[in-house]
Protein backbone atom coordinates (compact mmCIF):
# COMPACT_ATOMS: atom_id res chain seq x y z
CA UNK A 1 0.00 0.00 0.00
CA UNK A 2 2.76 2.45 0.86
CA UNK A 3 6.48 2.32 0.49
CA UNK A 4 9.69 4.11 -0.14
CA UNK A 5 11.70 3.01 -3.14
CA UNK A 6 15.40 3.66 -3.58
CA UNK A 7 16.39 4.14 -7.18
CA UNK A 8 19.96 4.24 -8.38
CA UNK A 9 21.31 1.52 -6.11
CA UNK A 10 24.53 1.31 -8.16
CA UNK A 11 25.36 4.96 -7.50
CA UNK A 12 24.32 4.58 -3.89
CA UNK A 13 26.55 1.54 -3.47
CA UNK A 14 29.58 3.39 -4.94
CA UNK A 15 29.05 6.34 -2.60
CA UNK A 16 28.47 4.05 0.36
CA UNK A 17 31.75 2.24 -0.23
CA UNK A 18 33.45 5.54 0.54
CA UNK A 19 31.43 6.30 3.67
CA UNK A 20 29.31 3.43 4.91
CA UNK A 21 28.21 -0.12 4.14
CA UNK A 22 25.04 -1.67 2.81
CA UNK A 23 24.50 -2.99 6.33
CA UNK A 24 24.10 0.63 7.43
CA UNK A 25 21.45 1.08 4.72
CA UNK A 26 19.68 -2.09 5.86
CA UNK A 27 19.59 -0.77 9.43
CA UNK A 28 18.07 2.53 8.29
CA UNK A 29 15.49 0.74 6.11
CA UNK A 30 14.50 -1.64 8.92
CA UNK A 31 14.34 1.12 11.55
CA UNK A 32 12.14 3.43 9.53
CA UNK A 33 9.95 0.63 8.17
CA UNK A 34 9.26 -0.53 11.72
CA UNK A 35 8.50 3.07 12.69
CA UNK A 36 6.12 3.37 9.71
CA UNK A 37 4.32 0.17 10.73
CA UNK A 38 3.93 1.38 14.33
CA UNK A 39 2.66 4.81 13.31
CA UNK A 40 0.20 3.34 10.79
CA UNK A 41 -1.14 0.96 13.44
CA UNK A 42 -1.61 3.85 15.87
CA UNK A 43 -3.44 5.91 13.25
CA UNK A 44 -5.68 3.09 11.98
CA UNK A 45 -9.30 3.61 13.04
CA UNK A 46 -10.85 0.93 15.22
CA UNK A 47 -14.54 0.14 14.97
CA UNK A 48 -16.69 0.19 18.08
CA UNK A 49 -20.19 -1.08 18.82
CA UNK A 50 -21.41 2.52 18.46
CA UNK A 51 -19.66 3.15 15.13
CA UNK A 52 -20.74 -0.15 13.58
CA UNK A 53 -24.17 -0.49 15.12
CA UNK A 54 -23.30 -4.06 16.11
CA UNK A 55 -23.76 -4.77 19.82
CA UNK A 56 -20.66 -6.38 21.34
CA UNK A 57 -18.53 -5.59 18.28
CA UNK A 58 -14.78 -5.86 18.92
CA UNK A 59 -12.70 -3.92 16.41
CA UNK A 60 -9.02 -3.83 15.59
CA UNK A 61 -8.82 -6.12 12.57
CA UNK A 62 -7.49 -3.32 10.37
CA UNK A 63 -4.88 -2.33 12.93
CA UNK A 64 -3.73 -5.94 13.37
CA UNK A 65 -3.54 -6.45 9.60
CA UNK A 66 -0.79 -3.85 9.15
CA UNK A 67 2.31 -5.88 8.52
CA UNK A 68 5.93 -5.32 7.64
CA UNK A 69 7.88 -7.32 5.08
CA UNK A 70 11.62 -6.86 4.48
CA UNK A 71 12.87 -8.04 1.06
CA UNK A 72 15.73 -7.67 -1.38
CA UNK A 73 18.36 -8.58 1.17
CA UNK A 74 17.13 -5.87 3.53
CA UNK A 75 17.04 -3.04 1.01
CA UNK A 76 13.26 -3.02 0.49
CA UNK A 77 10.58 -2.77 3.14
CA UNK A 78 6.83 -2.92 2.59
CA UNK A 79 4.26 -1.87 5.14
CA UNK A 80 0.80 -2.94 4.10
CA UNK A 81 -2.65 -3.27 5.60
CA UNK A 82 -3.94 -6.63 4.39
CA UNK A 83 -7.51 -6.36 5.66
CA UNK A 84 -9.76 -6.67 2.63
CA UNK A 85 -11.42 -3.33 3.34
CA UNK A 86 -8.21 -1.35 4.07
CA UNK A 87 -8.25 0.64 0.78
CA UNK A 88 -11.82 1.77 1.45
CA UNK A 89 -10.83 3.11 4.85
CA UNK A 90 -7.66 4.79 3.53
CA UNK A 91 -9.26 6.46 0.49
CA UNK A 92 -12.97 6.40 1.28
CA UNK A 93 -15.87 5.55 -0.97
CA UNK A 94 -18.77 7.51 -2.33
CA UNK A 95 -20.66 6.46 0.81
CA UNK A 96 -17.86 6.79 3.36
CA UNK A 97 -15.39 9.53 4.15
CA UNK A 98 -11.69 8.57 3.93
CA UNK A 99 -9.88 7.89 7.19
CA UNK A 100 -6.25 7.81 6.04
CA UNK A 101 -3.78 6.01 8.26
CA UNK A 102 -0.96 4.81 5.96
CA UNK A 103 -0.30 8.06 4.10
CA UNK A 104 -0.12 10.26 7.22
CA UNK A 105 2.24 7.75 8.83
CA UNK A 106 4.42 7.75 5.70
CA UNK A 107 4.47 11.55 5.63
CA UNK A 108 5.83 11.53 9.20
CA UNK A 109 8.50 8.90 8.60
CA UNK A 110 9.71 9.80 5.10
CA UNK A 111 11.65 13.01 5.91
CA UNK A 112 13.62 11.29 8.68
CA UNK A 113 14.28 8.29 6.42
CA UNK A 114 15.62 10.53 3.66
CA UNK A 115 17.72 12.48 6.14
CA UNK A 116 19.26 9.32 7.59
CA UNK A 117 20.01 8.01 4.10
CA UNK A 118 21.65 11.29 3.12
CA UNK A 119 23.84 11.13 6.24
CA UNK A 120 25.15 7.78 5.02
CA UNK A 121 26.35 9.15 1.70
CA UNK A 122 27.97 12.35 2.97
Amino acid sequence: MAGIRIEGLDELEKQLKKNATLNDVRKVVRKHAADLQTKAQRKAPVGTPASTGIPGYVGGTLKRSIGLEIRDNGLTAEVEATAEYAPYVEWGTRFMKAQPFIKPALEEVEPRFKSDMQKLVK
